[in-house]
């Protein structure tokens, strides 16, 4: 292990997430929260900044690192986020809870958007952005951040970029690291953009608008409004951020395939029809299911058509409360919790494209035990996927089925039902904010106590890391040098 390097990288981060701050005491200039809204920001500011400073002063002589180190540094580097984080929150008197505090920043770094907060209309301004811009920032990653903005980005640098960036398989768009990190993010930020003038243009406030881009583009779903998106009652907002939601839920390799107009590899996309094809399967059958409990059928649609992307996207807003949804519609909700956005896109979840291949080889399996001497091999996007690849995904999910039931067991200890429990663990391990029961869309997740609340925390930050780099930590072998 090469602690230099470990050490040097997170001082670096913090240095950054102090400077993400800064923003924060503009807007509470701007809303006059005189001295009470800006010395928290200060003093959170001149923490991380001095913890960054000190870890990041001295350049180590050797500046290599492999995979293990990428794996330490994406790991540590979001729970440190988390904890200088929530500083702001502490210190303003937001939310006195340390534990709780850690929760509220993780959920937004993650973007889940899972909040303990009730009273959300009556936090300052600067709290409300600095809450939602930890969305932004987490949803195409603190890392692919750094690495587009820092110089002397080494090859080793990869190792840290596809441990954060989410996905079965990790691919550069530029031959340079850094070009593919801020082509990246300058796609993510022009989207970000378009979000925010398309919501002004429909009546939403300009802080508003803001704030609910940043939770659009980074699937996150922090509402400022204690019914969410449903507060505005404006069925172009609702299509904006739905279609919008639906976007951000893209790989963004493909709006990079757009750019240099190779349109027709965007269109032979498999993962992006299968994305498409279960989007259309759960709208139509939740119609279908619910349709009797509307007398508009134009109502009907916009609750569903949000809701679904709000859902498989893992962002959490939400225009209407699907906890009073029949059980069928709920269940095919909650599947798509599980089933998530698209490899590469700032959506949680399993990802659609490892669920395409676990679907393609239970068929091929079943196919093979009918006709053991065939060679049947699986395709994705026309491609035999390679026989290492599909034991890695089959790994991944068995390590993700033990780790759901853990984070579940626990989860268990302080809830009242079993479908809080599981929707909680559910909806925090696959990014999404709101589940079902206490845990639903009029809901909270104040009702759970410190320990539960700290391990669904570790969950939110497993799940936008893909597991294996926090589990890493947890191996002694990795803190061995050499």
């Amino acid at each position: 292990m090469n602690y230099g390097i470990v050490r040097f990288t997170l001082g670096r981060i913090l240095c950054i997430t102090a400077l993400l701050m800064a923003p924060s005491l503009i807007i509470a200039l701007i809303y006059s929260e005189g001295w009470h809204g800006l010395w928290p920001f200060l003093l959170s500011i001149l923490i991380t900044a001095g913890f960054g400073l000190i870890m990041g002063f001295k350049r180590p002589k050797d500046t290599n690192y492999f995979a293990r180190e990428g794996f330490v540094i994406v790991s540590l580097s979001w729970l440190a986020l988390s904890v200088f984080g929530c500083l702001p929150f502490l210190f303003s008197g937001t939310i006195v809870n340390p534990v709780d505090a850690f929760f509220e920043t993780a959920s937004g770094f993650t973007t889940t958007g899972a909040s303990i907060m009730t009273d959300v209309e009556s936090a300052p301004k600067s709290i409300l952005w600095w809450r939602s811009f930890t969305h932004l920032i987490g949803g195409m990653g603190v890392l692919v951040f750094a690495l587009a903005v820092m110089p002397n980005i080494k090859s080793e640098d990869v190792y840290a970029m596809k441990a954060e960036v989410p996905g079965p398989t990790f691919g550069k768009i530029r031959a340079k690291l850094s070009s593919s990190a801020r082509i990246l993010y300058i796609i993510y930020l022009s989207m970000t953009a378009a979000v925010v003038i398309l919501l002004l243009l429909g009546g939403m406030p300009l802080f508003d608008s803001f704030l609910h881009a940043f939770g659009t583009a980074g699937t996150g779903g922090f509402g400022i409004k204690a019914n969410s998106v449903a507060y505005y009652n404006s069925a172009y907002i609702e299509y904006v951020i739905g279609i919008g939601m639906l976007l951000f839920g893209i790989n963004f390799n493909l709006y990079y395939l757009m750019i240099i107009k190779h349109i027709k590899g965007v269109f032979k996309n498999e993962e992006l029809r299968w994305y498409l094809g279960i989007i259309a399967f759960a709208f139509i059958s939740i119609c279908i299911n619910i349709s009797h409990m509307y007398d508009s059928v134009s109502r009907m649609v916009r609750d569903v058509f949000f809701s679904v992307s709000s859902i498989i996207t893992t962002t959490g807003y939400s225009t209407a409360d699907f906890n009073k949804w029949p059980l069928f519609s709920k269940v095919i909700l909650l599947l798509l919790m599980f089933v998530g956005g698209m490899a590469g896109s700032t959506a949680g979840g399993l990802k659609v494209s490892r669920v395409a291949i676990y679907v393609k080889s239970a068929i091929q399996e079943i196919r093979r035990n009918v006709s053991p001497n065939r060679r049947l091999p699986v395709k994705l996007e026309g491609k035999i996927l390679n026989p290492n690849l599909l034991r890695q995904l089959s790994f991944y999910l068995t390590t993700y089925t033990i780790v759901f039931m853990i984070l579940l067991l626990i989860t268990s200890l302080s809830s009242q039902t079993f479908f809080t429990a599981f929707s909680a663990v559910a909806a925090t391990f696959n990014n999404i904010g709101p589940g079902f029961d206490a845990i639903g869309p009029s809901g909270s997740y104040e009702g759970f106590n410190n320990f539960t609340t700290f391990v669904l925390s570790i969950g939110m930050i497993m799940g936008r890391l893909e597991i294996f780099p926090v589990l890493v930590l947890l191996n002694p072998r990795t803190w061995k040098r050499g």
